[in-house]
């Protein structure tokens, strides 16, 4: 592709041995984002549909899994057509626009984990005040801040880099993310700068949040009886499973993006495959299997179909 030519399409080079196994990643891909889908929507349809799950917690974890399907539609069906084209290719715009989904959803994951965290934290050290604070308006409070400030913020370097000059028009990746920004023919420092800044807003100040807020809980529970202390292992232990499994996940993006060239593309496309498939995929069964009262209702909504 010639510079030259104003060229607003980009190579996404980061697939490994596409011509010998595309087939078989594009069977394993679709099959995997059909069980993504389903996963994450059943539940949500299940908090939904039942009046006993229309509490705060319940209605966090729905809008956790409608972000991570959300997610995975931003990236799969572009990624399935690239497993079949002769080229890889994406336009700039639209590279721009899967990168800002990618990481104002990403953004959103780690508010919506502080959201429930906090929950918690109410519910079990304030449990007399639990339903004046956890109000209707402070959950749709909550909910709107974990989607709209990430996107305001991403949104930004995004923009801003809409007109940008471009030198490179080769993505050493299978979907846009901020490797985007290396294409550039002269890096910004104050774009990396307020990159640092985002990082720390909404990954890094949400995650600390998390730490000490269950760090709180755990303290004052650890005082009460076995039976609390089980109550409460049942209801945090699953929020602390999928953020230690999220925050992996993003390290290694974050790492993957500044030791780029270092990494062999073999390992770099086994871990961006795990980036995007382990976390939508295991949301759904941790919450399903580790939460009482959603396992109750699968095992119902099953029940039902095999009498039917």
């Amino acid at each position: 592709m010639d510079a030259h030519l104003n060229v607003t399409y980009v190579t996404l080079d980061g697939h490994l041995d596409l011509n010998t196994y595309k087939y078989i990643y594009f069977v394993m891909m679709l099959t995997m984002y059909i069980l993504i889908i389903c996963t994450n929507s059943t539940i949500v349809y299940l908090i939904v549909t039942h009046n006993n799950l229309h509490q705060p917690m319940y209605i966090f974890i729905a809008a956790l899994l409608g972000n991570s399907v959300v997610f995975s539609t931003a990236i799969y069906p572009k990624l399935l057509m690239d497993f079949l084209s002769e080229e890889q290719v994406i336009s700039y715009p639209a590279c721009l626009f899967q990168c800002f989904l990618y990481y104002s959803l990403d953004g959103s994951e780690f508010l919506l984990l502080s959201a429930m965290a906090y929950d918690r934290y109410v519910s079990i050290c304030k449990p007399l005040q639990y339903h004046t604070i956890m109000k209707k308006t402070t959950v749709r409070v909550l909910l709107a801040a974990a989607w709209c400030f990430p996107a305001a913020q991403i949104a930004v370097p995004v923009t801003l880099s809409a007109n940008t000059k471009l030198c490179t028009f080769t993505l050493r990746g299978i979907f846009c993310n901020n490797s985007i920004y290396k294409l550039h023919c002269v890096s910004s420092r104050v774009l990396s700068l307020y990159g640092v800044i985002v990082l720390c807003n909404v990954n890094l100040f949400p995650v600390l949040f998390i730490v000490f807020t269950y760090t709180k809980i755990f303290v004052i529970t650890y005082r009460s009886c076995g039976e609390v202390r089980m109550k409460v292992a049942q209801t945090c232990l699953p929020h602390l499973l999928v953020l230690i499994n999220f925050c992996s996940l993003v390290t290694y993006d974050v790492i993957a993006v500044k030791l780029e060239s270092e990494i062999p593309k073999a390992i770099r496309f086994i871990m961006t495959l795990q980036v995007i498939l382990y976390h939508p995929l295991l949301n759904p069964i941790i919450y399903g299997l580790k939460m009482t009262e959603i396992s109750k209702h699968i095992r119902r909504l099953f029940h039902q179909d095999k009498h039917n």
